[in-house]
């Protein structure tokens, strides 16, 4: 099983693969970083950043484990969140807060872990406004990714954290139970970015990173399939209980409640 393979998995929340040919390249310039400004930086309680990805104009996805705290597993209050949009050298295309956030009914958050294998590592962000931007585009969402399929990652890092790197051309080399193991070049801050495919020359998300861990020796990047926990973050967010709780909530939903009912709601610090 894929899973009892997998070593040293490291949850990639910046605060420190096998290396595809090329590696990423540095987005440096506005002719560089065109077309994927819709790809930006997470903010986190001034601690870190996560990479995440604009879905739909008020939609933004990432990682579950960029919204807990690392030591204690408690969730990070959302008025402590900020999306920096196409983040660059110091300057973002939008800047917007964060209404609401859920998380995958099935992950877990595991205070002081770093071994998280988890093909629900999937949270749903409402934004505080809509982006709606001519230069600021959301990404369109893919599926059905078998092995073999070539992929790109446009991500942030701890050694390149002031503008996205792109790499292209790093193929799903394995997958099991949803897990999808990539060979693409990962490191602390790239939790969350999107797995693009190329599909009629137009780029679609097709998975999000998680981690990087070992595959028989070789650093890989581990991501999930998106259909079934993104279809259920939809449901969630659009609940109407959901909608109802104050702006600044966050929900986080145990495993084995339904969606329409009992999810506990952590209120934003005071």
């Amino acid at each position: 099983m894929l899973r009892a393979v997998l070593a040293a998995f490291v949850a990639l929340t910046g605060a420190g693969g096998l290396a595809a040919d090329p590696g990423p390249v540095a987005l440096r310039t506005g002719n560089d970083a065109r077309g994927w400004e819709g790809v930006g930086r997470l903010e986190i309680a001034g601690k870190g950043f996560c990479t995440a990805t604009l879905i739909a104009p008020g939609l933004v996805l990432t990682a579950a484990h960029c919204l807990f705290e690392r030591d204690s597993g408690a969730p990070v209050a959302v008025d402590r969140l900020e999306f920096r949009a196409g983040w660059r050298d110091g300057r973002a295309g939008a800047y917007r807060g964060v209404r609401r956030a859920v998380t995958h009914p099935a992950y877990v958050a595991d205070a002081g872990s770093e071994t998280r294998v988890s093909r629900w590592d999937l949270a749903l962000i409402e934004l505080a406004q809509p982006i709606r931007s001519s230069e600021v585009r959301p990404f369109t969402i893919g599926h059905d990714v078998p092995v073999g399929t070539e992929v790109g990652v446009v991500s942030y890092a701890r050694d390149r954290a002031e503008a996205p790197s792109l790499q292209q051309m790093c193929p799903v080399v394995a997958e099991d139970e949803g897990i999808l193991v990539l060979s693409c070049e990962v490191d602390f801050g790239s939790s969350g970015a999107p797995v693009f495919r190329l599909a009629d020359g137009v780029a679609e998300v097709v998975s999000v990173v998680s981690a990087k861990a070992e595959l028989n020796g070789e650093r890989v990047a581990v991501g999930m399939e998106l259909a079934q926990p993104l279809a259920e973050l939809r449901a969630a967010l659009a609940d109407t209980s959901f909608a109802a709780t104050p702006p600044g909530a966050v929900r986080v939903i145990r495993p084995g409640e339904r969606i329409e009912t009992g999810a506990r709601f952590v209120r934003a610090a005071e």
